[in-house]
């Protein structure tokens, strides 16, 4: 009769320890049920699942696998597994699986605690936990660090809802980023992420800057400010700030253009999506002056946005073309996904406004970053802690995959 036995392996990791073990588990015409390994400061952690012949014919294959085990100066422990409590966690392999990612300028032991804490109080099992961000240095910090913890957990989650707002509380409560995904194969199949540009890929509100320079920065600002909350008709707005900009110079365009402040991350960002094949989009109702500009310098591949009319040298307080508020956002987004192929549910929109929420929820991955409370509320995920290069741990992207 076959017998289920655990293997656990410890002890300071060297090369060849996987392939000792599973060579002698293979003379033996050993099955292997499951196999795990990990290492933590050059500490490894092997754990094989087997199924042995009975008592009197394993104990060859035992002796010969603890005097390999002792020879490579490792420990091992060796687990029997009932059949009943094998057959429970076989019966557990088509439960959801969901990926839960803790982000944050640096981890701390009370930030896993609390986290684990609310996996733990909805039921849910920690299948594996695994660092994506790189190794840590001893000492202060530089301003800009980034960390984040990845946690896949297993179970059934009867209340999503009540489980994300746990999260987010908590996110809020502590200063970090949680985000929580369902682990489908979309996760790690994107293929298309659009952005906002203002206050998303750039530190500023362009049309704001235009209106210092007109000297009529508060007035602008103001509608601005509705807009974002969602208090105003964003076209309707838009309208009424185009038009306080008449008469500004065109050379105004050019000098705000040459020094936009890049949002934390966001070249390397793009640069890394860029290398893994990923086509990117400026979806704004901002100006595609701007758009263009930003296209230039960081290599996006379409941008939309809204056509400033200037006459003379002059800007003359109109728009041409239909504005691109956030109906329009999401139309385009769709026919951006639909021209290379590309089905939602492989389409990430990252947005900081209420004009960006309709995008945000027809993609596959909709991101509030840096968000208004509205936004963020209504948002699938969100990153404020972070720069916006954080997106790719959201994507499962390891800092040795990312682009320097």
């Amino acid at each position: 009769m076959k017998e289920i036995l655990l293997i656990n392996i410890s002890g300071d990791d060297k090369p060849g320890v996987t392939a000792a073990v599973t060579e002698i588990l293979a003379g033996y015409d050993i099955n292997v049920l499951d196999i795990g390994q990990a290492v933590i400061h050059d500490h490894l952690a092997l754990g094989v699942l087997v199924e042995l012949p009975g008592p009197p014919h394993q104990a060859p294959v035992l002796n010969e696998l603890e005097s390999r085990i002792e020879a490579l100066a490792l420990k091992a422990r060796f687990t029997p597994i009932d059949g009943d409590s094998y057959d429970h966690w076989v019966g557990g392999q088509g439960r959801a699986r969901y990926i839960v990612s803790l982000l944050a300028r640096k981890i701390t032991a009370l930030q896993l605690s609390r986290v684990t804490g609310v996996v733990s109080h909805y039921g849910l099992n920690i299948d594996d936990i695994h660092r994506l961000s790189g190794r840590v240095p001893l000492g202060e910090l530089p301003p800009l660090s980034k960390a984040c913890v990845e946690f896949s957990v297993r179970g059934r989650l009867e209340d999503t809802a009540a489980f994300r707002s746990d999260l987010l509380e908590l996110a809020a409560d502590m200063d970090v980023d949680i985000a929580f995904q369902e682990d489908n194969m979309y996760r790690r199949n994107r293929r298309l992420v659009a952005f906002d540009m203002d206050s998303t890929l750039i530190e500023a509100e362009v049309i704001d800057e235009l209106a210092k320079r007109a000297g009529v920065g508060d007035q602008v600002a103001a509608i601005t400010e509705q807009a974002m909350h969602g208090e105003i008709d964003f076209s309707e707005s838009f309208r009424r700030r185009v038009g306080l900009l008449k008469g500004l110079d065109e050379s105004v365009l050019e000098d705000i253009a040459a020094s936009l402040p890049l949002t934390e991350g966001a070249q390397h960002l793009v640069s890394t999506l860029r290398s893994l094949g990923y086509k990117t989009a400026i979806l704004s109702g901002g100006f595609t002056y701007f758009g263009e500009h930003l296209k230039r310098l960081l290599g996006i591949d379409y941008v939309y946005a809204n056509t400033l009319e200037i006459a003379g040298g002059k800007v003359t307080g109109e728009v041409r073309g239909e504005i691109v508020d956030g109906e329009r956002k999401a139309a385009l987004l769709q026919d951006i996904a639909a021209r290379e192929g590309i089905d939602l549910q492989q389409v990430i929109a990252v947005g900081d406004g209420a004009n960006d929420l309709p995008m945000l929820r027809i993609a596959g991955l909709g991101i509030a970053f840096r968000a208004k409370p509205l936004v963020k509320q209504s948002a699938e995920q969100a990153i404020s802690t972070l720069g916006l290069d954080g997106i790719l741990y959201l994507l499962g992207i390891s800092d040795r995959y990312q682009q320097p």
